[in-house]
């Protein structure tokens, strides 16, 4: 059974850093990434990237978050620095098995989703 675990969501202030991993068991994937859903919005893409380590990432997060995953854990994690009250929403780890570009990262393009992190950033 294919499954994705999140951990590191929290209660941080703005400025601070957080780092969310997620595991994945089940299978390999050529692309893992994350997307968030603050309430009210839709779901967005944040980072993702390929199983050789080329990343994407939305405009919103460039210079702040990093995407990295371990191959050998299966493993994908985020580290979030300079954190604003705008990140603030749940953020879902996904995976794909589809070829990674920037046309397939759409929420639609991946096919397996994690429970949710809640990462909530006061200001």
């Amino acid at each position: 059974q294919v499954q994705l675990v999140e951990s590191g969501g929290g209660l941080v202030q703005a400025g601070d850093s957080l780092r969310l991993s997620c595991a994945a068991s089940g299978r390999t994937y050529s692309g893992m990434g994350w997307f968030r859903q603050a309430p009210g919005k839709e779901r967005e893409f944040v980072a993702a990237i390929r199983w050789s380590g080329m990343s994407y990432y939305a405009d919103s997060v460039k210079g702040r978050f990093t995407i990295s995953r371990d191959n050998a854990k299966n493993t994908v994690y985020l580290q979030m620095n300079s954190l604003k009250p705008e990140d603030t929403a749940v953020y879902y780890c996904a995976a794909t098995l589809r070829p990674l570009t920037m046309a397939t990262i759409r929420p639609v393009d991946f096919g397996s989703w994690g429970q949710g992190a809640q990462v909530t950033v006061s200001s």
